[in-house]
């Protein structure tokens, strides 16, 4: 069980905390009155460790958050809220971000659903349009940064009608020689989490894993029906249903686009957001799909040779409880 902060204390001599607005494995996030900005509201994420964790590992996993909570305060983007301090008070770690005030997606489309009506798509293109600005200037950063937590919860949209992808949470730095690094442990949410950020640590994921969850989250926003996760998919393809047999109203570039964002390989992918996102407004999905394609009798990466891997453990899975079901 995760630390808590008592409601009332003031941390780092600045922050007082006003009450919890998230929680998750990792801690708690409060929301917090800066005692040095009078009127400043910020919402202060706690990072909790294993318990389990030997002392070595436990003071490495620490340095790695200073050093990537550094990289984030760098950031300065619109659709971001921005990282202002990160501190230490005994065995867990703090990030202070800007208080997003406003609705999250997962607010809106329950709205939606209650009133039995479906999102306007020229509304959710409009939030897409940020939110693939905003994933654009994480993945060019130096090294590249994921999120890899994309879903409808993590974004909200503040009264003046500005998107802001929050939930630093999962966020990865994708360093020199393809390895990754984690700043707090977790796969992501599984209706919207690809099938290759399952490998662990051990498996690349680069930026067609945001644009699988990015096009996942579209898929739920204008169909109101939560995307089929991976696995399922994997095991019955007929699993997921196409965007416009559930709202007629989708236009067929947006669900073609949609439908290639959700592609289970990552080679199956748009490479970049950008790409992803001229298919949303318009440009040939079938275009930019040869655009992007690899060339026959390409080598496969050993990203790829991974992957493959993990895809065969799940049919072999599946074989072992279809035998085990029928003895």
């Amino acid at each position: 069980m995760p630390f808590q902060t008592r409601i009332g204390a003031v941390l780092h001599e600045r922050y007082k905390i006003e009450r919890i607005i998230g929680q998750g494995g990792y801690g708690f996030i409060y929301l917090a009155q800066d005692e040095r900005l009078a009127g400043r509201y910020c919402a202060v994420k706690q990072v909790s460790y294993d318990p389990t964790f030997p002392p070595a590992m436990l003071q490495e996993a620490r340095e790695q958050f200073m050093r990537e909570a550094t990289v984030l305060a760098r950031l300065d983007h619109p659709n971001l809220p921005k990282v202002s301090d990160f501190f230490s008070i005994e065995d867990n770690d703090f990030l202070v971000m800007d208080y997003v005030p406003g609705d999250d997606l997962r607010a809106l489309l329950a709205k939606a659903e209650n009133n039995d009506k479906f999102l306007q798509e020229s509304e959710v293109l409009g939030w897409a349009l940020q939110i693939g600005d905003a994933l654009t200037y994480l993945h060019t950063q130096s090294p590249s940064i994921l999120h890899r937590d994309i879903k409808p919860s993590n974004i909200k949209l503040t009264p003046s009608g500005l998107v802001k992808l929050v939930d630093f949470g999962l966020v990865k730095l994708l360093a020199p020689g393809e390895v990754t690094i984690t700043i707090m442990q977790g796969q992501g949410t599984a209706l919207y989490t690809p099938l290759e950020q399952y490998g662990g640590e051990s498996s690349h994921t680069d930026a067609r894993a945001d644009i699988y969850a990015f096009a996942s989250t579209l898929y739920h926003l204008l169909t109101k029906t939560a995307p089929a996760n991976v696995r399922d998919r994997f095991l019955n393809p007929e699993s997921l249903a196409a965007p416009r047999a559930l709202n007629p109203a989708i236009s067929p570039k947006v669900e073609e686009a949609i439908l290639w964002g959700m592609s289970l390989h990552p080679n199956d992918r748009p490479n970049t957001v950008r790409e992803f996102i001229k298919a949303l407004t318009g440009e040939s999905t079938s275009r930019l799909r040869q655009l992007t394609s690899h060339g026959p009798g390409s080598k496969l990466e050993p990203s790829e040779v991974r992957l493959a891997w993990i895809v065969a453990g799940l049919a072999f899975l599946s074989l072992l409880m279809t035998i085990i079901h029928n003895l």
